[in-house]
C-alpha cells in the first residue's frame, strides 16, 4: 500500500517562516553585541586612557606648584637653589638628604629639606620619569631617579628678567631638545614671573623656538649672552 503523499507547503507559509527566522537572527545578533560591549567595558583598558592634553594639564599644574616653592626658597635664602645654597640649607635645616647641584633631583631636594611638604609637584609624565613620587623622605629615596620630570635652570633669582625660563619639560636629559610625544608636540615652559605655557616643539630638530630662535640660544635677551645652566632629571 503506497503511503499517503505529504502535502506540499502552502505558498503563503514560506514568507512568514523566513520573516520569523530573520527576526530571531537579528535579536540574537543584538544580544551578542550587547554582551561584547559589556565585557569590553568591564575589562581594564588595553590602551591607556590618558591623553597628551590631560598629561600636559597635569604638568602645568605641578610646575606652578614648584614655582611657589622656589619663590618661598628665594625669600628665605635670597636666590633660587643651586650649588651656592647647599651649605646654607644644611645649616638652617639639618638633613641627611643629598643636596648636591648636579641634577634637578638634587636641586629639588633643597626645597624638600627646607620645608616643601610633598614630592609630587616635581613629577610630570616623561619617558625618564616612569613613576610618581611616593613621598618617602629617607636618604636615597627622596626624589630618587624616575620621580622627577622637570629640568631646572640654575643660577637665577627672582630679580632676574621675568621672562627667563626657570623650569621646562619634557627636555631630553643631556640635550636642549624636547621630546614631542608626552604632550602632543608641546613643551612646558615656566618663567620667572610664574607664567607657565605650552610651546610648540619643532618637528625638524626637537627645539622650542622663541623670538625666532632656539629657546636656549645665548642670544635670547634673558640669557644675556650666557649658556643656560641646565640641571636635567636623573634617569637612573
Amino acid at each position: 500500500m503506497n503511503p499517503t503523499p505529504t502535502s506540499p507547503p502552502h505558498p503563503g507559509d514560506l514568507p512568514e517562516k523566513r520573516k520569523s527566522t530573520s527576526w530571531k537572527n537579528i535579536v540574537g545578533l543584538l544580544l551578542l553585541a550587547g554582551l561584547v560591549f559589556f565585557l569590553l567595558d568591564a575589562l581594564p583598558p588595553i590602551i591607556p586612557r590618558h591623553k597628551p592634553a590631560a598629561d600636559r594639564t597635569e604638568a602645568l599644574n605641578n610646575i606652578r606648584q614648584v614655582h611657589l616653592a622656589l619663590v618661598e626658597f628665594d625669600n628665605e635664602f635670597g636666590k633660587f637653589p643651586d650649588a651656592g645654597t647647599v651649605d646654607a640649607v644644611k645649616a638652617k635645616h639639618p638633613t641627611e638628604l643629598d643636596l648636591g647641584a648636579g641634577s634637578s633631583n638634587q636641586i629639588f631636594r633643597q626645597l624638600v629639606a627646607s620645608g616643601q611638604k610633598s614630592e609630587k609637584p616635581f613629577w610630570c609624565k616623561t619617558p625618564w620619569s616612569p613613576k610618581k613620587p611616593d613621598d618617602i623622605y629617607l636618604p636615597g629615596k627622596a626624589l630618587e631617579p624616575g620621580e622627577v620630570g622637570f629640568a631646572y635652570i640654575a643660577g637665577l633669582s627672582i630679580k632676574d628678567d621675568p621672562s627667563t625660563p626657570l623650569l621646562v619639560a619634557p627636555l631630553i636629559p643631556g640635550t636642549t631638545q624636547f621630546d614631542p610625544k608626552p604632550y602632543g608636540g608641546k613643551a612646558i615652559i615656566l618663567r620667572l614671573d610664574g607664567s607657565a605655557t605650552p610651546m610648540q616643539i619643532r618637528a625638524d630638530n626637537g627645539q622650542a623656538w622663541f623670538n625666532g630662535k632656539n629657546l636656549f640660544d645665548p642670544a635670547q635677551p634673558f640669557w644675556k649672552g650666557k649658556t643656560a645652566d641646565i640641571k636635567w632629571p636623573e634617569t637612573r
